[in-house]
């Protein structure tokens, strides 16, 4: 089984929303200087015996040219996401988007999903779980939920695989129900020779989330009771099995770990 993680850019933003309160005014200094943080995007590709996955699609190749809405962009800019189009990033370690047999959504948000249309109208199964896709549509046709989805995305003709709490995708591919972030968020324990691979994804999106215990920005939570479950759901099969654990966003893990996998 070979994994590859995939370049699709940068996002740029303000450090309190992934380390609540990393920045905050105190008596002594009211006027703090703000931390502007810098996040990754990526995909993961999973060549697995039985299908080749692709793990998230990522952000709309158009997302810094109005396909975003403006005040998305302001919060989190992603100001080159065409020059790390799926195509390119599935290129650059040797595959092209026909090459892919599977799809797992880990959620919706538009950072996630904007990868999609390389998708409709085609036979390739799209796996989501059920909690998510209900959530997404809300969000994206109502005043309800959260401003993170677009239905753009995924209001689409795909080939959905809907799924119920966890399942075993394919051998030693199991998909994990980790909400939190959001109410579907999907997470994956993928068992090989040398050392497991735990995809926590959003449940972290830096190294200090999940490893010093920093909260997330509140914005960043759906459900705060559920984010600490699904910590401790990935901290016990860490502890169990020696994972090593993938973060959502954290640029340094990303850089470390892409030659390395």
């Amino acid at each position: 089984m070979e994994l590859h993680l995939l370049d699709r850019g940068r996002i740029h933003a303000d450090l309190n929303f992934a380390l609540d309160a990393e920045v905050a005014a105190v008596h002594s200094n009211q006027s703090p200087e703000l931390q502007y943080g810098e996040y990754a995007v990526w995909n993961l590709l999973v060549d697995h015996p039985e299908a080749t996955v692709l793990w998230d699609t990522g952000v709309h190749p158009e997302a810094a040219d109005g396909y975003w809405p403006r005040p998305l962009f302001e919060a989190f800019a992603h100001h080159d996401p065409d020059d790390h189009d799926l195509m390119t990033a599935l290129g650059e370690v040797g595959y092209t988007v026909d090459d892919i047999d599977v799809v797992v959504q880990s959620h919706l948000h538009l950072d996630h999903a904007g990868g999609l249309y390389n998708f409709a109208g085609t036979d390739v199964p799209v796996y989501v779980h059920r909690r998510e896709l209900e959530h997404a549509y809300l969000s994206a046709n109502s005043p309800a939920g959260d401003d993170s989805y677009l239905a753009a995305d995924f209001d689409r003709d795909i080939d959905w695989r809907v799924v119920e709490g966890e399942r075993q995708l394919l051998p030693d591919f199991e998909l994990l129900h980790v909400p939190g972030h959001t109410p579907g968020l999907l997470g994956a324990h993928i068992r090989r020779e040398g050392e497991d691979l735990l995809v926590a994804g959003d449940v972290a999106f830096l190294a200090e989330n999940y490893e010093k215990g920093r909260d997330m920005g509140a914005s960043l939570v759906y459900d705060s009771r559920a984010q600490a479950e699904s910590l401790r759901k990935l901290r016990g099969r860490e502890r169990r099995s020696g994972a090593t654990v993938l973060y959502g966003h954290d640029v340094g893990q990303f850089e470390r770990l892409r030659d390395s996998l």
